[in-house]
């Protein structure tokens, strides 16, 4: 009983290592080449296959969704003889596992080495600065020819970046020197922008001041004079409505000749000639009141001028 216990056994494990080589599960996004005897036959999709064990086996599993794969940086020459160190970063992504496994041995490689070839090709072909400021047309250039080279291979690929275009240090120096002295030149050019623009703001606030305070001025010279003048014809209509004669005016002239010589910095009084006219008033007002009003031109005062232009008078001496 025993041979017969161990030989059900070996068929039990046998039957459960066939079910197993059998049934085939694919995760979404794989695909599985399977061979038999050595020969393509099929790929496998996602999901459950079913596959004859020991004749049939899987010869790779491949992953279909988009890869990223970094290179590490490559040394490139450049039109003007610098050596410049270039990182890439691919992203691809298998359409044809079946490609994607026989057509190249290690299509990761294959990438690499055609993605430093053309790079080696594009940037010998561009001088420094220009390979400094077209990554755009560095990427476009580089991914048609992977594009196109990858395609037989049953790989597509998607972009092609470019992460550091390092220059040599002295280059990094001499760059970083001339980015310093721009910035220093547009600084110098924009502090001078401000100042001149402060400067003629402030002229213009100037001379929008001056022209307010010289109309300011104008037009209170011009309220000051009018109200002089109005204060003058008000006087002058007053003294017209008033009628007055030629005596109340000579003694109101009299009155003003002490005011004229107030102050202890008038050492010379000049007295106008018209003062003769209203002490002739005068006197004759008083005259006309005292003992000797009635005495005619004839008993009147003698004028003499004086040679100032002052008018004296003398009294003659009464009899």
């Amino acid at each position: 009983m025993e041979p017969i216990i161990i030989v059900l056994i070996i068929l039990v494990v046998l039957v459960f290592i066939a079910l197993i080589k059998t049934i085939q599960v694919i995760p979404q996004a794989s695909a599985a080449i399977v061979e038999r005897f050595g020969r393509y036959t099929r790929t496998l999709n996602a999901g459950l296959n079913i596959v004859v064990p020991f004749i049939d086996s899987i010869r790779n599993r491949i992953d279909l969704r988009e890869q990223v794969v970094p290179f590490p940086p490559q040394p490139v020459i450049t039109q003007d003889n610098l050596v410049v160190n270039i990182d890439t970063v691919i992203y691809y992504q298998v359409t044809d596992a079946r490609a994607a496994t026989y057509e190249v041995a290690s299509y990761i490689q294959a990438i690499e080495q055609l993605t430093v070839t053309t790079l080696r090709n594009i940037i010998g072909g561009m001088d420094l600065e220009r390979t400094l400021t077209s990554r755009e047309e560095i990427n476009a250039a580089l991914r048609g020819v992977l594009d196109e080279a990858t395609g037989k291979w049953g790989i597509r690929v998607n972009r092609v970046e470019l992460k550091a275009i390092e220059p040599p240090t002295s280059i990094q120096d001499s760059m970083e020197k001339q980015m310093r002295a721009d910035r220093d030149k547009r600084a110098a050019i924009l502090q001078a922008e401000g100042v001149r623009q402060s400067e003629i703001l402030r002229a213009e606030g100037e001379k929008q001041s001056a022209i307010l305070r010289a109309e300011g001025e104008a037009k209170a010279a011009a309220l000051r004079a009018e109200g002089e003048a109005q204060a003058i014809r008000t006087v002058f209509e007053s003294i017209h409505a008033g009628d007055p004669d030629q005596k109340l005016l000579s003694y109101q002239y009299l009155q003003m000749l002490p005011k004229i010589a107030e102050g202890d910095a008038n050492k010379l009084w000049i007295v106008p000639s018209e003062i003769g006219d209203a002490l002739k008033g005068l006197g004759g007002a008083l005259g006309n009141f005292g003992p000797l009003g009635g005495g005619g031109s004839g008993g009147g005062a003698a004028g003499v001028k004086s040679p100032g232009g002052l008018e004296r008078r003398e009294q003659p001496p009464i009899d």
